[in-house]
């Protein structure tokens, strides 16, 4: 959500598609999110865990008495928030976020949402929370208070054979999805880099999710793929050897959950997490998704790095 589809879902805002992958492959397990706004049709909630009455008594009143937790979501983003095949939204950041609900002795609600609609409605009372992976920036936290539960940074796949160095990728072309730090920042920068230096410059190719651009690399149809570090990491492991890591991890940044700006549920949100994080189940959760390199040791509230 360096992250919300981050996006780096994470920096700046998502937008309509730039580009389209012809003859991308589908990956089971994944459905488009919506492109015209809300649904109110929320998921099932998955995973459990025990309600905590000293927690739960910190969450705002009007939240408490509607027995619910309004999450606003965007999907596809795997790991961390996407469809089953039968259409349930599941992933690390759903299973953590039920695991919070739950020990606030809430029930969430996840409703699909334009990503660019997450933070406007939350700060309008539409969405209790946000759970987008999105990246906590001080930019956004004029508008927000987020509370931060993960850490991410930029990873780099390659296809088997054809080695890219992230840091000379001159001439080479590096899929994106659109909108994301990646696409906005890292790469403009590096393209930038490589025509100051007379060398050809990169060729970015935005997709409007990141699973057409995962299919790119795969299909041969650019050289690599940029993208936040557990996303590229679950696209290495989805695609079952067709993919590597090209290079390590870089520009790291907290991920965290938005809500109304001087709300008392960032602080509920806190304790939870840090009961969670106390209780295993935190780490539990982390290494079911196979992103517990990103772990953190302490949620604080509103931990932007830039």
């Amino acid at each position: 959500m360096l992250g919300e589809c981050q996006v780096r879902r994470g920096k700046y805002w998502r937008i309509v598609a730039v580009f389209a992958a012809a003859g991308a492959l589908a990956f089971s397990g994944c459905a488009s999110g919506s492109d015209s706004g809300d649904s109110d049709t929320p998921s099932t909630p998955a995973g459990s865990s025990e309600k905590v009455e000293e927690i739960a008594n910190s969450v705002p009143e009007a939240i408490k008495s509607s027995g619910k937790l309004i999450v606003g979501v965007n999907i596809p983003y795997k790991p961390n928030e996407f469809k089953d095949p039968s259409g349930k939204i599941v992933g690390f950041d759903v299973d953590l976020m039920n695991a919070i609900a739950a020990t606030l002795g809430l029930t969430p609600e996840y409703r699909e949402s334009d990503f660019a609609r997450i933070i406007p409605s939350i700060q309008g009372g539409t969405y209790n929370v946000g759970m987008s992976s999105f990246t906590d920036t001080k930019e956004r936290e004029q508008s927000v208070d987020f509370v931060t539960y993960f850490s991410a940074g930029t990873l780099w796949a390659q296809r088997p054979g054809a080695p890219i160095d992230p840091n000379n990728a001159c001439g080479k072309k590096v899929a994106v999805q659109a909108t994301t730090y990646q696409d906005t920042d890292e790469l403009p920068a590096k393209r930038k880099a490589c025509t100051d230096a007379g060398k050809p410059p990169i060729e970015i190719v935005s997709f409007d999710g990141q699973d057409a651009a995962t299919n790119a690399v795969v299909l041969g149809q650019v050289d690599a793929m940029s993208a936040d570090s557990p996303v590229t990491a679950y696209a290495i492991k989805e695609t079952n050897g067709k993919l590597e890591a090209a290079g390590e991890i870089f520009d790291s940044a907290p991920y965290g959950w938005p809500v109304q700006k001087g709300s008392p549920l960032a602080q509920s949100l806190q304790k939870a997490l840090e009961h969670l994080i106390e209780n295993g189940k935190y780490e539990e959760i982390a290494k079911n998704w196979g992103v517990e390199s990103g772990m953190i040791d302490k949620p604080v509230i509103n931990g932007a790095v830039n």
